[in-house]
């Protein structure tokens, strides 16, 4: 970082991409486009907006605890373990992947995170349809749920943004019907994901960790104020900002691969 131009520019778009995180999730449509706008190659940005984010998730994670289901009680376990493996590997992939490719490849993975954005109301009629019904988990579903999971965890430790919606969706087509468990799932799972991939990350040093705490700082100050203006704030405005961001961001890093 060379001017205090940019400093503070990161700084905002930490606060930015916390207090959204916070209200509506889809944070990073926010942070990783900043961070590659400010000259950050997208690899080391991916790292960076990955370690920059996860205090969030830890928090939430920890504030969601009592919701959580126990290890031995329903599908924990069966998702916990592709979750472990899948953020691994994603990381490995993001590693390997030549950075020439992963320039044309972000421009489709920042669009296709703010379509899940943008049709997250569908996914959020999925989750509520049927919620009178017991929520029991055959077999067959836990063994979809093991499957997909693998699947959203490699993507999260790829890339990441928008794995909350596909966890949500997954979660109600194995049938679970209790929106606070599933949330509290949906965080947890997150931050395995996010902290193994940043344990990953780490090794490799791919993390420009003096913005990455500066982003940091910027979002658990993002957080705190999106929850507390939480009731204010207009979703649906909210909402539309945040996949015209998200368009705007995909169109620009097109151009730019």
């Amino acid at each position: 970082m060379e001017s205090v131009a940019a400093v503070g520019g990161l700084f905002l778009a930490g606060i930015i991409a916390g207090a959204i995180n916070s209200v509506a999730g889809g944070g990073s449509l926010i942070s990783f486009p900043a961070l590659v706008a400010f000259g950050i190659p997208p690899i080391p940005a991916n790292a960076t907006n990955t370690a920059a984010v996860l205090p969030g998730s830890i928090s939430s994670a920890v504030a969601y605890r009592n919701d959580l289901p126990g290890r031995h009680d329903g599908p924990f376990l069966s998702l916990f373990l592709p979750s472990l493996v899948g953020g691994l590997l994603g990381a490995v992939a993001l590693a390997v992947t030549p950075a020439e490719l992963f320039s044309r490849i972000v421009p489709f993975l920042i669009l296709f995170a703010t379509i899940l954005f943008g049709g997250r109301e569908y996914f959020t009629r999925l989750v509520n349809t049927g919620s009178k019904s017991s929520g029991a988990i055959s077999g067959l579903a836990r063994l979809w749920g093991f499957s997909f999971q693998l699947f959203v965890a490699a993507y999260g430790g790829y890339f990441g943004a928008g794995i909350g919606i596909l966890m949500l969706a997954s979660f109600s087509l194995m049938g679970m019907r209790d929106i606070h468990k599933m949330n509290a799932m949906k965080t947890f799972l997150a931050s395995v994901i996010n902290g193994t991939a940043l344990f990953y990350f780490i090794l490799r040093g791919l993390i420009v960790w003096q913005i990455a705490i500066l982003m940091a700082c910027g979002a658990i100050i993002g957080g705190y104020l999106g929850a507390r203006l939480a009731k204010r704030v207009n979703q649906r405005a909210l909402g539309l900002f945040i996949v015209a961001v998200g368009l705007a961001a995909s169109a620009w890093l097109f151009l730019r691969s």
